[in-house]
């Protein structure tokens, strides 16, 4: 099912951008978790529209309300289930979109797939909004992690043509992940900020959109966590980030400047340090052979430019069988990177959670 995912950690989001809500149900979680809900909800501050220029003028709560699995504070051990109302919606805009399909979304392939039943409006089910579910289910799991010394951060790598400085060894801290969360955009050199705004706000004045590229990062994670082949580290983590409505390329480690080395220039060399394996260098991102290697776990997600945009665009009538142009009517992102930040975390931390779940089920997550 579409709306499923993971093995031992399994969740299944719902709703649509302008129905009633939107919500998520995680089932898998150890018992006794005490959630702290101060900072779920500064998570998904995070991710919220209408926050500043960059974003959208939709202004959303994005408060939670727990129906099942926490009681007196802590996870019941039984399904999680939070939803989320849609209080800000605008649905005329989207009006004539049930005929007059938008480049770059779903409004077509949905409509074959569903028979022209779907819920278009905003996108519907396939609308970046069904993120905020995802990004509370990263701020339980990043808690849970946390409880294993796992630490899971990122910072915008680029947006459009400015690129942010190089992640080092010295950025992959827990105090670095946590001065990133409180930045508008996370960087590593603040100063490219101010380019990265001006790169937005020219391409929204032109009626455009521009997009980037995020880096994540995981560190405390020990070795042998993942499987070979079809459940490793990479393709675990890849099928989540490509989840995200906008991701259009994951790497891991190099990547593909990989293409442009020799073997020497790829591997990672192993050295004893404190009485433990590490290698000198990263560039495999933290993973062989579809394991964790002790190393931080490091990757980026390409962020497609927003669909939505402004300018007049070619498209078609799918009623009338005639060719049209369009232009896109609404509140839209000119730039969703910075939002995106939040939920390749979240993302990221429910697949590592699941993993390490697998990894520590001999005796159990509280070690009975």
């Amino acid at each position: 099912m579409s709306g499923q995912w993971g093995q031992n950690l399994r969740v299944s989001i719902f709703g649509e951008s302008h129905g009633a809500g939107i919500g998520i149900v995680i089932d898998g979680l150890p018992s006794g978790l005490a959630v702290d809900w101060d900072e779920v909800a500064r998570e998904l501050k995070r991710r919220a529209p209408g926050q500043n220029a960059m974003s959208t003028t939709r202004k959303e709560a994005d408060a939670p309300k727990i129906l099942s699995g926490v009681f007196n504070g802590y996870t019941t051990g039984t399904p999680l289930c939070a939803v989320i109302e849609n209080t800000n919606t605008r649905s005329g805009d989207y009006a004539d979109l049930n005929d007059t399909v938008r480049p770059g979304h779903a409004d077509y392939p949905g409509a074959v797939r569903y028979g022209g039943y779907n819920d278009y409006r905003g996108g519907g089910h396939f609308s970046g909004r069904i993120t905020a579910p995802l990004v509370f289910c990263g701020a339980v799991c990043k808690q849970m992690l946390a409880q294993k010394g796992v630490y899971v951060g990122a910072h915008i790598q680029r947006i459009h043509d400015v690129t942010d400085a190089e992640m080092t060894a010295q950025h992959l801290t827990k105090a670095q992940f946590e001065a990133w969360k409180a930045q508008t955009l996370p960087l590593i050199d603040e100063r490219k900020a101010e380019a990265m705004q001006l790169a937005v706000a020219k391409a929204k004045a032109a009626c455009d959109s521009v997009g980037g590229i995020v880096e994540c990062a995981a560190i405390g994670l020990p070795a042998g966590v993942g499987e070979p082949f079809f459940d490793s580290v990479e393709s675990t983590l890849a099928h989540l980030f490509f989840s995200v409505p906008a991701v259009k390329g994951v790497e891991f480690g190099l990547g593909f400047a990989m293409a442009a080395r020799y073997g020497s220039e790829c591997n990672d060399p192993y050295i004893w340090k404190d009485g433990r394996v590490e290698t000198t260098t990263n560039r495999n991102g933290g993973v062989l052979g579809g394991l964790t290697n002790g190393m931080p776990v490091v990757c980026r997600a390409v962020i497609k430019p927003t669909a939505s945009i402004a300018k007049e665009q070619h498209t078609v009538s799918l009623k009338r069988k005639t060719e049209e142009t369009l232009v896109v009517k609404g509140r839209h992102d000119p730039c969703i990177v910075q939002r995106a930040v939040p939920v390749l975390e979240s993302v990221m931390a429910l697949g590592l959670a699941d993993l390490l779940l697998g990894h520590c089920q001999r005796k159990g997550w509280n070690g009975r």
